[in-house]
């Protein structure tokens, strides 16, 4: 982006920018709250449309961000010295109706797509078309040798549908189950995301996959699926897509699938309960068979991270990251009110609000001796798209990125007496956090809502992959407080998540304050923080422990 383009962005949509000291001192060394709100109040505004990727509204967002790190006084990170990281994508939009139907006992069954199944593709192809195709109920769909599961034992599913339970086998069952803590339990694991459910209904051979909606295994209800349904979707440019992506994937309401099961003599809650035991086997649903056909359009382009960067002083090559995601969901269904555009203020304009506040700190205060990368990244609610090119493409290499500070959803309000950690547990990173919280009267809790995974819904999922210690407290969506959890009830993923003129953000500026001392503790210090011994990620970072010395 040319220095005109981010200058005129600057004035024409910043109004903070003219508040940035960019790095000449006379910091406090405080995070502003009304800071915070002013950059929410801007980033949801209805003139950024709601900020969908490869929309007008990216690129309203992407150039404000930009803008403000430059007027801050740092340097761009992105490719050849911009701003940017480009990020390839394919683009899916719904091109006319879906007809979905099932031949089930003698008869045929009609659904209705957004209100009983939701189904579309990630495959480059104008129609998808499956015809009395055989369905498959796989249980839970995993297949993790580590933890003595396998739930295909073998069978063939290749050009079928497969059927599967959301989350985890060990999610509901008894505490005296042998089954019990194989996967975390209540805590939800990466084998219990949709997305595994998807990417290993590929590598099977699957024509289509359909994951069983129930609220509580989700962790949110058909509607937040529902409502975001029409958004197009996106997926990364793959280099073998036919291996890697199922012709059709999506979900079914329970009832549905359960009257699919009975037109077969099968009973739902009965291979519910088999499918929570390691010696349950695939059942096909005899007599059943399903036909899915619909049109998309689909386009090859691209979205944008933004990234910008504080040279460390001795120890350059040394980068403690903070990342949060600007994107929301665009223009989608539109509400009862006739609301269309998801304006994501809570999800996630404070998450970027936070990021600019800590980059401002970071500016305005003496330079640290290790690097600082600020990222804020694309397609996040696609999937965490921009996180994922990332970690494939890396700015800096991820062998020496000290740490990634995660920042998604800060409610409005006061500080709660408790900071909800994602992933506790995980890294130390929580120590250091958790002496500077109680210092000022507060403590940390475990994720209240572990069975909806967060810690694999958020951008630090993709880099932890790559073996990169991850911090990501204080999400508004985790139901921890009443706040939160009417936030997740009436504006989580809607056209009502929108900024209010009553709102202050004390809390989320205390919150934000001690992300900024832990982050500040790990620039100026030469702590590697480490995955807790035996923790899914701590083999790939161990792989690289030569590069930290």
């Amino acid at each position: 982006m040319s220095p005109r383009l981010v200058i005129a962005a600057v004035s024409a949509l910043g109004l903070l920018a003219g508040c940035a000291t960019a790095g000449k001192g006379g910091s406090d060394g405080r995070v502003d709250p009304a800071r915070l709100n002013e950059t929410v109040r801007i980033l949801a505004g209805d003139d950024f449309e709601g900020r969908g990727p490869t929309t007008p509204g990216e690129e309203k967002a992407v150039t404000w961000i930009a803008g403000q790190f430059q007027a801050l006084g740092l340097e761009p990170a992105g490719d050849d010295g911009t701003w940017f990281q480009t990020v390839p994508i394919n683009r899916f939009t719904q091109d006319g109706p879906a007809v979905i139907t099932a031949k089930a006992g003698g008869e045929t069954l009609t659904f209705q797509r957004g209100t009983e199944v939701i189904v579309g593709s990630h495959r480059p192809v104008p129609r998808i078309t499956l015809t009395d195709t055989p369905v498959v109920f796989v249980g839970y769909g995993v297949t993790a040798p580590e933890r003595g599961w396998d739930d295909f034992k073998g069978v063939d599913v290749r050009g079928k549908i497969v059927l599967m339970l959301v989350n985890d086998p060990d999610f509901e069952v008894a505490a005296d189950s042998p089954v019990a803590g194989k996967f975390d339990g209540r805590g939800m694991t990466y084998y219990g995301r949709w997305v595994y459910k998807f990417e290993e209904a590929a590598r099977r051979g699957a024509a289509g996959v359909l994951v069983i909606h129930e609220t509580a295994g989700a962790g949110y209800p058909w509607n937040t699926l529902q409502n975001s349904s029409t958004a197009a979707l996106l997926d990364i440019v793959r280099a073998d897509v036919e291996a890697e992506r199922v012709q059709a994937q999506g979900w079914v309401q329970q009832p549905i699938a359960a009257r699919l099961m009975q037109a077969a003599g099968l009973d739902y809650a009965t291979l519910k309960s088999a499918a929570q035991s390691a010696d349950f086997r695939p059942v096909e649903l005899t007599g059943v068979t399903m036909s899915l056909n619909f049109g998309q359009t689909y386009q090859r382009l691209t979205t944008r991270n933004v990234a910008a960067r504080l040279t460390g002083t001795t120890r350059p090559d040394e980068t403690v990251m903070f990342g949060a995601h600007w994107d929301a969901f665009g223009h989608a269904t539109a509400n009862a009110a006739g609301d269309d555009i998801y304006n994501g203020a809570v999800d996630n304009a404070s998450g970027v609000a936070g990021l600019l506040e800590l980059a401002r700190l970071f500016a305005e205060a003496p330079r640290t001796e290790r690097s600082t990368l600020f990222m804020s990244w694309a397609a996040e609610e696609a999937g965490l798209l921009g996180a994922y090119h990332y970690a494939a493409q890396p700015l800096v290499p991820l062998e020496t990125t000290v740490a990634n500070i995660n920042m998604d959803s800060l409610l409005p309000g006061p500080a709660e007496p408790q900071i909800v950690v994602i992933g506790y547990g995980k890294t130390d990173l929580q120590d250091r956090l958790e002496r500077d919280a109680v210092a000022v009267g507060r403590t940390l809790i475990a994720d209240p809502a572990p069975q909806v995974g967060a810690f694999y819904r958020s951008d630090h999922f993709p880099l932890a992959k790559m073996g990169v210690p991850a911090l990501f407290a204080a999400a508004g969506f985790t139901g921890a407080s009443e706040r939160s959890r009417v936030y997740v009830r009436d504006r989580y993923h809607q056209p009502t998540d929108d900024w209010d003129t009553t709102w202050t953000m004390e809390g989320a500026a205390e919150d934000v304050q001690l992300l900024y001392g832990v982050g500040r503790w790990l620039a100026e210090g030469r702590n590697w923080p480490k995955w807790t011994p035996g923790n899914e990620f701590e083999a790939v970072r161990e792989i690289s422990v030569a590069r930290r010395r």
